[in-house]
């Protein structure tokens, strides 16, 4: 009897043990989480009183001045971690030759120069417009020291592009009849493309559209980004960087110019956007 009395005691100081424990480890674990993530919060929000840039995403769009053209792009972020941001882009632009330059055609009438034509560009074969899309990151390097200040980012990513070659068209005036027609350069047209009499001026932008060719390619892209909006909600940015390109074949932009394959350009880049 004795012994069935101490197998129950012991029995019920064992449930009686366990059922304490075992709830209280339950709250204690929430408990736990909770303050973990106050604290994550609490250490968020000091980060972005200070001035760290904290969102989830982010979008913008900016202008670039190339170093042998320009650009227009669209980019879109996403939060990683405090100092990683993944982003892609979408950028349209054209590239053009260090040797072209602009010729304004005209008469001398009374003493006053009179513009007769559209400015055209001497012994320009084709223009080279291109359609890139990339995916990269923003690694910050240093955050705002206040929401008034500079972060300054690091941005690196490559990916696809599609050049396209359009042929660049003249209006040429044939000296014996005055007759004005519009022709791109080919061994039959070389010798009214080159004659600077001949020429009247540059073809309407949509002439050769339809005509070109398009060729693809692959690039890289390294840059350094000042963002200097006031708020952090607002993206407002200067970006300073470099291209590297490289196409399935020879890009002809200028007679007797060599033709490249490959492109290696700086360019400095204004941008405006939002982040949430």
């Amino acid at each position: 009897m004795k012994k069935i009395f101490f197998l129950l005691l012991l029995s019920s100081i064992t449930i009686f043990t366990f059922g304490q424990a075992n709830p209280a480890s339950k709250p204690q674990t929430k408990e736990q989480k909770k303050q973990e993530h106050k604290e994550h919060l609490n250490e968020l929000m000091k980060q972005y009183e200070e001035g760290s840039l904290i969102y989830a995403k982010q979008s913008a769009f900016g202008f670039k001045l190339n170093t042998d053209g320009w650009g227009v792009f669209y980019e879109h972020g996403r939060y990683k971690t405090i100092k990683t941001t993944n982003i892609w882009w979408l950028e349209f632009g054209e590239r053009k030759s260090h040797k072209e330059e602009k010729v304004s055609t005209g008469e001398d009438i009374g003493g006053g120069f009179i513009l007769v034509g559209n400015p055209y560009i001497f012994g320009k074969k084709n223009n080279f417009y291109y359609l890139k899309g990339g995916v990269g990151q923003q690694l910050l390097i240093g955050g705002k020291s206040n929401k008034n200040g500079v972060a300054v980012s690091g941005i690196y990513g490559g990916g696809i592009s599609l050049g396209y070659l359009k042929p660049y068209y003249l209006n040429v005036q044939d000296a014996t009849t005055g007759t004005t027609r519009d022709i791109k350069y080919s061994d039959s047209t070389a010798e009214e493309f080159l004659d600077p009499n001949a020429i009247t001026g540059a073809s309407g932008f949509t002439k050769g559209f339809g005509q070109g060719k398009i060729v693809p390619g692959a690039y890289a892209r390294l840059a350094l980004r000042f963002d200097y909006g006031r708020y952090n909600e607002f993206l407002s940015a200067l970006e300073v960087g470099v291209n590297a390109e490289y196409y399935s074949q020879k890009m002809p932009i200028l007679i007797g110019n060599p033709e490249k394959q490959f492109f290696y350009n700086g360019y400095v880049a204004i941008e405006f956007g939002k982040r949430k």
